[in-house]
């Protein structure tokens, strides 16, 4: 099967969003110091910078799933395949908690050990292994019943610091658990909700296997359908999230309120949101092809490629403005969730970010368009598969 390209352009798009989520935690003024989603202190453009990002994670394992499912047909031996989405899982998980995990927090110490999205995907892919002898419409269902049902056992709760509790936490719940004194295992991304979108992106891919235009309208009903499904759950304001919305000082600010979403874990309505706009937007560019997507998708090609380098791109470009606003090599704190950033402060305002994000984006291109036509070039070196 060929290269589907609204898989590649909705992934690029997003890959190219994430950057800059990450570009404003390290580089932004408060980024250390203030919620850019707490409406008593954000501001509508801050509060936007941050929430347009919720789009990456959901969406990339999402498609995750839908990947391994078109990987899955194009295998001519199930069990090797089966055999193949395991090592790729259990890659993932080894290099979230080294190469990645250094590339977040550049601290040789590894004093936080961060579960967060890439090994998310490396436990899905573990579980997505034993699960495909199931048929791909048993496996949805599954992730639906995951997606809509998981809130009903997160008030579950165990002994603090036991086992139990850290393996539930774990599966079904963001925490963090202490790994003596000087390190810290911090659970952000759950399991199971996490496996329940990839799941569902799983069984979306036998859609795609229709033709352009039955999927496209299949498409925009799914994504229309989710949206108005979110509409009417927030407005009763009774389940799909924990963090219900309330009026504000105004419009502007209520309207922020009702999109205010929980991911972690990842509430149902936040999934409606984020997989619906997903859904149009496939809808949308299925089969489009214009200088603007042949850009946006080289990134989505190598996604795992893109998602490694651009920290250590980012944290240069925050070592550049530290150096340049008078601080010193000494100053910098990679301890817990500074990143780098000095205790007295340092970094650029919401316009800076944005300057930076972008200057990171265009420095990538070049890298991602070579590393993709190496593989390309390359078929035959099995080990660029897992990149």
């Amino acid at each position: 099967m060929n290269r589907i390209t609204s898989i590649d352009f909705a992934r690029g798009l997003v890959m190219v969003i994430m950057a800059l989520d990450h570009t404003r935690d390290l580089v932004h003024v408060s980024a250390t110091t203030a919620d850019p989603l707490d409406l008593q202190t954000t501001h509508p453009a801050l509060f936007f910078t941050r929430w347009i990002t919720h789009l990456c994670a959901p969406i990339f394992v999402f498609l995750s799933g839908t990947s391994a499912y078109l990987s899955a047909q194009n295998s001519g031996d199930p069990a090797a395949n089966r055999w193949f989405q395991l090592k790729r899982g259990l890659w993932l998980i080894f290099l979230n908690f080294t190469l990645v995990n250094f590339g977040i927090f550049m601290d040789p110490h590894f004093g936080i050990l961060f579960h967060q999205v890439i090994s998310a995907i490396g436990f899905g892919f573990v579980f997505l292994a034993l699960l495909m002898g199931l048929p791909a419409r048993t496996l949805g269902i599954i992730g639906l019943i995951i997606v809509a049902g998981h809130h009903l056992v997160q008030g579950v709760q165990f002994a603090p610091g036991s086992v139990t509790q850290v393996i539930w936490s774990l599966l079904f719940n963001a925490g963090a658990v202490p790994l003596g004194p000087d390190r810290l295992f911090v659970a952000g991304y759950a399991i199971v909700p996490w496996l329940g979108i990839m799941l569902c992106g799983y069984a979306t891919g036998v859609l795609f296997q229709r033709s352009s235009a039955d999927r496209r309208t299949l498409f925009l009903k799914i994504g229309l359908g989710a949206l108005v499904l979110f509409v009417a759950l927030r407005t009763l304001n009774v389940y799909g999230d924990a963090a219900h919305w309330v009026p504000q000082k105004d419009f502007v600010f209520s309207a922020l309120s009702f999109i205010n979403l929980s991911k972690y874990p990842p509430s149902f309505q936040y999934a409606l949101v984020m997989l619906g706009l997903l859904f149009v937007g496939l809808w949308a560019f299925d089969q489009t092809q214009n200088r603007f997507t042949q850009i946006i998708s080289v990134y989505g090609k190598v996604p795992l490629f893109y998602y490694l380098v651009h920290w250590f791109v980012i944290h240069f470009f925050l070592a550049a403005i530290l150096l340049a606003q008078g601080y010193s090599w000494a100053d910098m704190d990679f301890s817990g969730f500074n990143f780098g950033r000095p205790k007295s402060g340092g970094g650029l305002e919401l316009g800076g970010v944005y300057a930076v994000w972008l200057s990171v984006v265009v420095l990538l291109y070049p890298a991602c368009q070579w590393f993709w036509a190496y593989k390309s070039n390359h078929r035959e070196k099995t080990w660029l598969r897992y990149l």
